[in-house]
């Protein structure tokens, strides 16, 4: 694996002597999202981007089930860490999706996108505990650790969370893990939207063992996960319709699979403070997340939807179908300039994956 990494670390050292920019590529199961393009300038046009392809450098460095604690290289396809941790009776919380067999976990952190468990458990940056990258002078770094309580020093493995590889090729991540639950049950009950948030978050601030809630414009459903004990008292207590075959319903959530997903129209993801009443905005729509978090599929004007959204406290991100809409809300002045100055810092030269996140 060292004779990889070398060739990773060489092939950026090249292209930022060069000033060359250079797309990084793990499974490709992300690349549907965001800006895709280069930047160009008066001074220098538009260049296209060269693959790097970071899928050979790959494999599970340490897993100690006894210490919660997984080590792996970034081109590690996802469910091959999936499958590792299943055998030792244990999962990533935060239960990313794949949006294709191909999906790395480098990707998946990269990306920073968390699935349905993300409102009771946690996100990716949550249980992120080390990493290390390739920054855009091909330096090859290292932050954070393989231990819970690290806290020396500046959270810089977290920054790499969400940020598309602009900050770096990450080649290393350490996770924390947790068991998988003993017991897991859904429940489903036919209210109206209004009525499915104000339950999701009467419960939210209730000793309940919830796990998943999702509610498709019909039907809320509330997945319990725990102590056979606890999920049986809950499902007694919220007395709902159980759900057979449940482990699907929360599949098609978490990759997207269900058909209010896959409409020919852009797809809007709108985070929003989880007791925000129904916007009542034209489309079909979906709420995870105890309310969080609503996808709209809709053809509105993308600033009506921006606006509505920023009303209540929240944003609004193009996640698919947006052609060439901004993918992304628009930063504040003071997050923009952090992000500048951050981007100065990690890629002085802007080559690892130019316009990915914001056009310029």
């Amino acid at each position: 694996m060292q004779q990889q990494l070398s060739a990773l670390i060489e092939r950026v050292r090249e292209a930022h002597a060069q000033r060359a920019p250079l797309e990084i590529r793990g499974g490709g199961s992300k690349r549907f999202f965001g800006a895709q393009r280069t930047s160009a300038s008066a001074s220098r046009p538009a260049q296209a981007a060269a693959p790097l392809d970071v899928t050979g450098y790959r494999g599970v460095i340490e897993y100690e089930p006894t210490e919660l604690v997984l080590s792996v290289r970034a081109g590690t396809p996802l469910m091959e860490v999936r499958r590792v941790l299943n055998e030792g009776g244990q999962m990533l919380p935060f239960e990313p999706p794949h949006f294709a067999e191909s999906a790395t976990i480098g990707g998946c952190v990269a990306a920073g996108w968390s699935g349905p468990r993300r409102a009771y458990t946690g996100s990716v940056r949550d249980f992120v505990l080390g990493t290390r990258i390739i920054d855009g002078r091909g330096q090859d770094l290292r932050f954070g650790g393989k231990v819970i309580k690290n806290v020396a020093g500046y959270d810089v493995s977290r920054l790499m969370v969400g940020a598309f590889g602009t900050l770096g090729v990450i080649t290393e991540i350490s996770f924390k893990v947790l068991p998988k639950p003993a017991a897991e049950a859904t429940l489903m009950f036919q209210v109206d939207e209004a009525t499915a948030l104000e339950r999701m978050n009467r419960w939210a601030g209730q000793p309940l063992p919830l796990s998943a809630t999702f509610y498709d414009g019909d039907c809320l459903y509330v997945r319990l996960s725990g102590a056979a004990s606890a999920v049986a008292a809950a499902c007694k207590q919220l007395d709902g319709s159980p759900m057979d075959a449940a482990t699907l319903l929360w599949e098609s959530v978490r990759e997207h699979a269900l058909k209010q997903f896959r409409l020919p129209l852009p797809l809007w993801r709108l985070s929003l403070p989880s007791t925000t009443p129904p916007l009542r905005l034209s489309g079909t729509q979906v709420i995870e997340w105890g309310g969080a978090l609503r996808w709209i599929a809709s053809d509105m004007d993308a600033a009506a939807i921006r606006a509505a959204a920023e009303k209540v406290g929240g944003s609004a991100m193009l996640f698919r179908n947006g052609g060439e809409l901004p993918t992304f809300h628009p930063l504040k002045p003071e997050i923009a300039r952090l992000n500048e100055a951050l981007k100065a810092k990690f890629d002085p030269v802007c080559i690892l994956n130019p316009g990915r996140t914001h056009r310029s």
